[in-house]
């Protein structure tokens, strides 16, 4: 093994406190999500009170709205994230355990889980208000990637969702029997730092692109190009990233040992390709209707 990090000693806990005998903590991990949800508020918040980004001068919801859209947003991402994970990536345990699907402090989260709560969410909400599906969905799309970036920290500060084994100077030397079951006698394993690749692409770049679009070049007055642009933009990143991030430990098997969930002879697709293919299309979908729309 060549030159590598060490994990850097962070605690999972942001702030903890003892009280009447109970140890209460607030971690990184819930922090990503709270904070990012508030960035994002911020940022819708700012788009419908500049009319000039919108066709007509009309934004697409009122300050009140947003108000409601928040909650229905944080109910989706709990809700579908949770319940995401619990069908894609461990349906034989939860099966088991039922009562443990409600121990969201275990922690266990899918991204497209609540990715397709929300959109339902989103779609209910426009209905419910009369409001331009399209228009809505560009908003959360440019108010998205911080709160996913933020996250992929947290995830890295938790060292969990670590990558595949590399000799790259950037590895990382991650602590745990899991994470060290290729270290060798000639030195500990290094792994790719896969959450801070995917806070770089799907936080950092994804989200100065989508606001450069929308803040600069007022690409609000084309309902759904955001939108598209944030499908697309996602499944690339996350398909790519997949390369480098170890497959979930349920997935991988002696005669299997990339953990892909669909195999094509030597070569196959993990369950994180697997769900951010469908998104892929539907971006450029989306991004071609929007576009012919708007002409």
């Amino acid at each position: 093994m060549l030159a590598a990090l060490q994990f850097p000693n962070i605690s999972p806990e942001a702030l903890s406190f003892d009280l009447f005998g109970l140890h209460l903590a607030i971690r990184w991990y819930a922090l990503g999500y709270i904070v990012g949800i508030g960035i994002g508020w911020w940022i819708i918040r700012m788009a419908i009170t500049r009319p000039r980004l919108w066709a007509g001068e009309q934004p697409a919801m009122t300050k009140a709205q947003l108000e409601e859209l928040v909650t229905w947003m944080v109910v989706g991402i709990i809700l579908g994230g949770r319940l995401g994970f619990v069908l894609f990536y461990q349906p034989g345990y939860y099966l088991s355990n039922p009562l443990d699907i409600f121990k969201l402090w275990t922690g266990g989260m899918s991204f497209h889980g609540g990715f397709l709560c929300v959109g339902v969410g989103v779609a209910l909400f426009a209905r419910k208000h009369g409001l331009v599906t399209a228009s809505v969905a560009d908003l959360l799309a440019i108010a998205t990637p911080p709160a996913l970036g933020l996250v992929r920290v947290a995830n890295f500060i938790n060292a969990e969702l670590w990558g595949r084994p590399t000799d790259a100077p950037w590895g990382v030397v991650f602590p745990g029997a899991a994470a060290q079951s290729c270290a060798t006698s000639a030195g500990p394993c290094a792994r790719h730092p896969s959450q801070l690749y995917e806070a770089g692409l799907e936080g950092i770049v994804l989200a100065l692109v989508l606001l450069t679009l929308a803040f600069g070049f007022h690409w609000l007055k084309r309902p759904g190009l955001l939108a598209g642009v944030f499908f697309l933009g996602y499944g690339l990143a996350r398909v790519f990233v997949e390369f480098f991030r170890q497959a979930d430990a349920q997935f991988i098997t002696l005669d299997n040992p990339m953990g892909y969930v669909l195999r094509l002879g030597d070569l196959g697709l993990t369950m994180g390709q697997l769900l951010s293919l469908p998104m892929v299309i539907v971006g450029i979908l989306t991004i071609v209707w929007a576009a012919r729309r708007s002409q």
